[in-house]
């Protein structure tokens, strides 16, 4: 079954034409020994490969040129299956834009796609890279630095911050994890995380409940996330907590109760942000919908949690316009190497542009994913990067920072 995989990444600045060539020259000698073929295209600054042949073969190609340092920032665009080559001709062969002039270059490519001309109409690949040779591409490219030039500051442990010790005969816990504004380094919410006792899994904690008492646990846990709240003194923070969309319909006065729970540990409903899940199937929306006017009537904000994730994102984004989008955590994920990733959550947050909507990118755990998130116009991260959660208490916090020249 023949493979494909295409990727556009930077040149490093160290490399040479000779050093260039000589890698072309090498690299085609060894694809095409596993009878993997394809073509390199080169602008100057920024390399398009495709790559075709068996995937185990593409695989190992592509393996040992995501380690190569003669570039650097690659960018999966694209992993799919076709019924013929489209450059069946050479291991590698080097296209460099700059030996041809403007209006012909698309042409001096497209001369060596081995495909029919109904088929170059249609190809998705050739599409790409016509998108790269016109330059189409670099209106949603997004440049990053080179990871190893950031470093992690030392974590930073918050003064005078007791852990607080639940009730011996309380049944769950709360982890906190910091929503951090790295720009300005300041905390702007933390999330409170339901655990069983002594730090259990919230799989756990469900677990232990029967499914009769599973809305009315989930709901009236969130006083201890108050008084948790209440106890650490969160006065400049908003905190968050997680609720199962049914919560706020099955049980009576659902949403009175939070707010009586939230006033009565010295907090204000405005320091409250509520978080529903998509994954969750909503089966009596008029109710949900109303309780949703209630909390936001109360100045209790909405959040839509691990967006991106279920199969009812974009109908609860119209119909229920959260005030926060917290985008899910798969999304996420080596999403500076990932093509289709980028491609998604820059439509994510042009949508919450337009619709004055506060996004978050949650999961966040590498250098490289802040600093492309960053680079899309995410102001707020919530991940391991910064801090990991905390039982009980705020975690110490960790900042990117430039390494010294």
């Amino acid at each position: 079954m023949l493979s494909t995989i295409i990727y556009r990444s930077q040149l490093s600045e160290s490399v040479s034409p000779e050093r260039l060539q000589a890698l072309v020259d090498h690299s085609s000698l060894r694809n095409a020994a596993i009878e993997v073929t394809g073509i390199l295209l080169l602008d100057g600054q920024h390399f398009f490969q495709v790559l075709e042949g068996s995937m185990e073969a593409v695989l190992t190609v592509y393996q040992r040129i995501s380690q190569d340092d003669r570039h650097f920032n690659l960018i999966e665009l694209m992993r799919d299956y076709a019924p013929a080559r489209r450059f069946g001709h050479a291991g590698m062969a080097l296209f460099d834009l700059r030996d041809y002039p403007q209006h012909k270059v698309v042409d001096a490519l497209l001369e060596r796609v081995t495909l029919s001309d109904e088929r170059i109409r249609h190809d998705r690949v050739v599409k790409f890279l016509r998108s790269f040779v016109e330059g189409r591409d670099k209106e949603t490219f997004i440049a990053i630095e080179q990871a190893d030039r950031w470093q992690l500051t030392a974590p930073r442990a918050f003064l005078s911050q007791p852990t607080w010790q639940p009730a011996p005969d309380q049944r769950c816990e709360f982890a906190l994890q910091p929503i951090v504004d790295v720009a300005s380094r300041r905390i702007v919410s933390c999330e409170a995380l339901i655990r069983g006792p002594k730090g259990a899994s919230p799989a756990e904690y469900f677990a232990q409940l029967h499914e009769s008492e599973r809305y009315q646990a989930d709901l009236h846990s969130k006083s201890y996330a108050f008084q948790l709240a209440g106890h650490l003194d969160l006065r400049e923070q908003t905190i968050s907590v997680n609720l199962l969309p049914m919560s706020l319909v099955v049980i009576e006065d659902a949403v009175e109760y939070l707010i009586q729970q939230i006033r009565h540990q010295g907090l204000r409903p405005e320091q409250v942000v509520v978080e529903v899940t998509e994954d969750e199937v909503i089966s009596r929306f008029d109710a949900f919908q109303s309780a949703v006017q209630q909390l936001k009537a109360a100045g209790i904000s909405l959040a839509l949690d691990d967006f991106g994730a279920g199969f009812a994102g974009l109908s609860l984004l119209a119909d229920f316009q959260p005030d926060k989008v917290k985008i899910d955590r798969k999304l996420i994920t080596d999403i500076h190497c990932s093509g289709p990733r980028q491609a998604i959550v820059r439509a994510i947050i042009t949508c919450c542009q337009a619709l004055e909507i506060t996004v978050i990118a949650e999961g966040v755990e590498k250098i490289e994913e802040w600093l492309w998130l960053e680079g899309a116009g995410v102001r707020y991260f919530q991940g391991f990067l910064f801090a990991r959660p905390a039982l009980n208490t705020l975690p110490p916090i960790s900042w990117p920072e430039r390494r010294p020249l």
